[in-house]
């Protein structure tokens, strides 16, 4: 296939962000919802499997912390006004999946980040790797209203326009590990006119069941490099 372009997801996708985000969320925790530190502490941020289980079981970020981790709406909101400042003074190292750097740099189409991380965060991060200059565009969470996070697919639309400027004739595969990724990019399509085609890939190799889900995604690629299979 002749893809016109590829947009990633972040967590899980490009790179295992699991000890970071769980230290980044008990910081935050101790801060907006003290009784949930501590011996409070969700069991959902007590491991990595548990961790895993409720990121792939929410619906996004909010669900992840409203019924999983047990806050309020009202300490949800301050807990994502807080993310970017304390994801960007954290030190937990976030490391690349492996393949994914060899994977991107040799990719030929432009490429874009969207995700519910910081894109300030994402930015960092790929620098550190040398990567940033792949990306034509990184949109994270916090460049969107917090009532149209993915699966809205407005996130998806900014960053194709700031590839493309007019989106028209195009293919296009947007790459994640959640359920929400498949309607992310089922969304993104229905909104695009009728020239143009969203195909959805998910990546197992972060331990997503995706045989579970209730939608299920164009191709599944269990190491990075199977992507350019895909896209010679």
């Amino acid at each position: 296939m002749k893809i016109d372009a590829i947009i990633w997801d972040y967590d899980g996708t490009l790179v295992n962000s699991v000890p970071k985000n769980i230290n980044i969320t008990k910081e935050i925790l101790d801060k907006v919802a003290p009784r949930l530190s501590g011996n409070g502490l969700p069991i959902y941020l007590k491991n990595e499997k548990e961790y895993h289980y409720a990121n792939h079981a929410s619906r996004n970020w909010q669900d992840l912390y409203l019924n999983y981790y047990g806050l309020t709406e009202k300490e949800t909101l301050e807990a994502g006004r807080l993310w970017t400042e304390y994801q960007l003074k954290n030190t937990t190292p976030v490391n690349l999946f492996p393949e994914i750097s060899e994977t991107v740099k040799q990719l030929k189409c432009p490429q874009g980040i969207c995700s519910q991380n910081s894109a300030l965060n994402i930015q960092q991060v790929m620098r550190e790797h040398n990567l940033l200059d792949r990306f034509d565009t990184i949109i994270g969470y916090d460049d969107i209203p917090d009532n149209a996070q993915k699966p809205s697919p407005i996130s998806g639309i900014i960053c194709l326009e700031r590839i493309f400027g007019e989106i028209e004739k195009s293919l296009i595969m947007y790459i994640g590990d959640h359920v929400g990724d498949v309607q992310f990019a089922r969304n993104i399509e229905s909104e695009l006119n009728d020239t143009n085609k969203v195909l959805s890939v998910a990546v197992n190799y972060s331990g997503a069941n995706i045989s579970s889900w209730t939608h299920q995604p164009d191709y599944i690629i269990t190491t990075p490099l199977d992507l350019l299979k895909l896209t010679k």
